[in-house]
Parts: C-alpha cells; sequence; structure tokens
C-alpha cells in the first residue's frame, strides 16, 4: 500500500509545540516515541479547549485504542514544530485523527500518523457512545472524502 503524505494544507487544525532539549536522542534528532506525545497533546488540548474533555470529572474519556506513525525527515531541539490536525472517521464511539508533524517553514511533513480514541465509562472502562456534543463539535474537522 502506496503513502499519500499530506501536505499542510490538508488539515484544518493547528497547535505550535517547541522541541525540547530531553527530546532529542543520541542520533541527534527527536526520538521517536516524541511524536506519539506530540500527538496526545494535540488531540487532548483540542479536546481540553473546546471543553469536550474534563478527564477528572466527566463520566466518559477517551482512550488511546491505536496509535501510528511514518517518519518522512528529521526534526531536532531547538526547532518550534506545527502539528496538524485533522478527523479521518467519526464512529459510534471512537474517532480517528490523522496527524501531520511540520517544521515551521515546511509545507510537507517530517512525519504523520493516526490516533484513534475510543469512548469509555470512567468507572467501567466499557466502550460507550461518544457525547453529542463532542461529535458535533469534530465534525468540523472532518475532511471530504
Amino acid at each position: 500500500m502506496q503513502t499519500v503524505i499530506k501536505q499542510k494544507n490538508h488539515y484544518p487544525h493547528f497547535e505550535t509545540l517547541a522541541t525540547r532539549w530531553g527530546d532529542n536522542d543520541m542520533y541527534g534528532h527527536v526520538n521517536n516515541v516524541q511524536y506519539y506525545a506530540y500527538f496526545d497533546t494535540v488531540v487532548n488540548r483540542l479536546l481540553m479547549t473546546k471543553g469536550w474533555l474534563n478527564p477528572m470529572q466527566d463520566s466518559c474519556i477517551a482512550v488511546v485504542a491505536e496509535t501510528q506513525c511514518q517518519f518522512f525527515a528529521s526534526v531536532a531541539y531547538p526547532q518550534i514544530l506545527d502539528i496538524g490536525l485533522a478527523v479521518e472517521r467519526i464512529g459510534n464511539s471512537s474517532v480517528t485523527y490523522c496527524l501531520g508533524v511540520f517544521a515551521q517553514d515546511k509545507q510537507t511533513p517530517a512525519a504523520q500518523g493516526r490516533f484513534v480514541h475510543v469512548y469509555v465509562d470512567h468507572l467501567t472502562r466499557r466502550s460507550v457512545a461518544m457525547p453529542a456534543m463532542i461529535r458535533a463539535g469534530l465534525a468540523e474537522y472532518v475532511l471530504p472524502v
């Protein structure tokens, strides 16, 4: 299966993150595990900023069911990154995000990935329907097919 690299204009939402000293590894670039932290930060920052997620009070929460990342170019400290977010799919209890990691002056991503949240009951951790307010809000980030 051929990878479709999504350019910066593909993403309807962006967050800017600064790389940190500790993000680099002994090879002199941001270590692969940091990209997953960037994805988690951007997704949850969007949800919290919009008022769609309060993990300490909500009766249902979103847990990560899947992550994936493909790497195309290196980034390193000290760089500022633009992380693009789009919604690929909204299911009954899940949402799939597409994310791109861009050096600020680039239109092609250094990496891109996917991040799947499943909504579960806060106490039982059993799957529940995504709250209607979140579903409606995320719809504005869905890309046309």
